[in-house]
């Protein structure tokens, strides 16, 4: 299980290791700090023992050893001093909002020359879900109802507003949202259950809404390929979002749903930047691979579309025209588009990075996000968190629509079969009327 909460009267710090500095330090590239804290560094081999779950998140089961693996600090524990964790998107691990431990940093003379970055190894646990189908209203969606297969991402986005809902489960929105990650292996039976329910109207489910259902721990367990296999057999349509060309493995099931207007996938290209978008986007697919996926899809005959999403001012957003040129090319027929948001936690750790990866830009990004936003870091209002307010919203929504209409791309539209769906019987099997 893993481990959400320390007892302070029962721990007891094991002695240094050969690559630890000391019991309660941290190194950060952010500046030569350390962190008294009763936490010692478990990234480091051997400083820290067990410890029991208190067992807060229903059903979730670790298949590693139970470490505290949370390297907390302001400055980020594990960052050098590029400003990064190899192969990860933040720069830090802060606590969750939800916690009542915070670490404040000291100056204790030690500095990244003392120790080495580790590798950050992604650990995946399991959850036993009672539910798998999340339904909203929000008018900002073209969908009602969606499924995430995984909590957390490896794909480490910088900019994912899906890392504050990591506090539910006790865990960071840095580091942990992209190397802590839950798999719900029960997904496929419980979606058999709820498909199954007399009171169920069938609308298109959405399938990587919140974290990315083809992220590269897909690879091995297949959980998306078995809910489209559920789908499919139901005849029940569903749209897919993804940054990954593991996508392709699932042109078979795909070209099959698409013959019955069944499915639509979407694949969200930020940027056609290798640099840009290794940095901001580390174990997401390169934009190009992405661009390929799509014209594989579309060239099998399953409707593609792209998302450009999110748009950074001063960042991204001079490359509107040419991803959406570079998408219908590859055959996309639907583009949709976003900009930035950053709730909660994700403010604080896109500022981090800005400041650490372009820190000329950093305070006019942030200036004109807060121009698009009313003066706000974040808005969370219906109509306006998706696209924005003022001038700069209004220049982007219109070069976005005359992109759209000069390259004939429609607006993102679910039009899918729904009207087809058949509810799956007792035991997994189908009625016979």
């Amino acid at each position: 299980m893993f481990a959400h909460g320390i007892d302070a009267a029962r721990f007891t710090p094991q002695p240094p290791t050969s690559a630890s500095p000391g019991p309660g330090r941290m190194i950060s590239g952010g500046g030569d700090i350390a962190f008294r804290s009763l936490l010692v560094p478990s990234y480091l081999p051997g400083a820290m023992p067990q410890i029991r779950d208190r067992g807060r998140v229903h059903g979730l089961q670790s298949e590693v050893p139970a470490v505290k693996r949370r390297e907390h600090g302001p400055e980020g524990a594990l960052a050098d001093r590029a400003g990064s964790v190899p192969g990860r998107g933040a720069c830090s691990n802060p606590e969750a909002r939800f916690e009542s431990v915070r670490h404040s940093a000291e100056d204790d003379g030690w500095t990244r020359a003392d120790a080495g970055t580790p590798e950050l190894h992604t650990v995946v646990s399991t959850e036993q879900a009672r539910s798998i189908i999340t339904r909203n209203r929000s008018p900002d969606l073209s969908f009602a109802q969606s499924i995430n297969p995984y909590r957390g991402c490896e794909h480490g986005c910088i900019y994912c507003y899906a890392r504050a809902t990591h506090a539910y489960l006790g865990f960071s929105a840095g580091l942990d949202f992209e190397s802590r990650l839950v798999a719900k292996e029960n997904a496929v039976p419980v979606l058999r259950e709820e498909l199954s329910h007399p009171g169920y109207r069938c609308a298109v489910i959405a399938l990587g809404t919140n974290t990315d259902p083809y992220q590269p721990v897909e690879r091995r367990r297949r959980i998306t390929r078995e809910l489209l296999e559920l789908l499919e057999e139901c005849n029940h349509p569903c749209m897919i979002v993804t940054k990954s060309a593991l996508v392709e493995r699932d042109v078979d099931l795909l070209v099959r749903m698409a013959a019955r207007r069944l499915v639509k996938v979407f694949v969200s290209v930020t940027t056609l930047d290798r640099v840009l978008a290794r940095c901001m986007e580390p174990r997401a697919a390169a934009p190009q691979r992405r661009l390929a996926a799509l014209a594989t899809l579309a060239a099998a005959g399953v409707p593609t579309g792209v998302l450009v999403a999110p748009l950074i001012p001063a960042l991204n957003d001079a490359e509107l025209e040419r991803i959406l040129e570079a998408a219908h090319e590859a055959g996309c027929r639907e583009a949709g588009y976003g900009l930035l948001r950053l709730p909660h936690e994700v403010r604080d750790l896109f500022e981090e990075w800005l400041l650490r990866h372009y820190p000329l830009k950093a305070a006019h990004v942030l200036g004109l996000l807060r121009q698009a936003r009313g003066g706000r870091d974040d808005d969370a209002r219906f109509g306006l968190r998706m696209r924005g307010e003022g001038v700069l919203a209004a220049l982007i929504e219109h070069r976005f629509e005359g992109a759209c209409r000069r390259l004939g791309l429609e607006r993102r539209d679910a039009d899918l079969d729904t009207g087809s769906f058949r509810p799956p019987g007792a035991g997994g099997q189908l009625p016979l009327w």
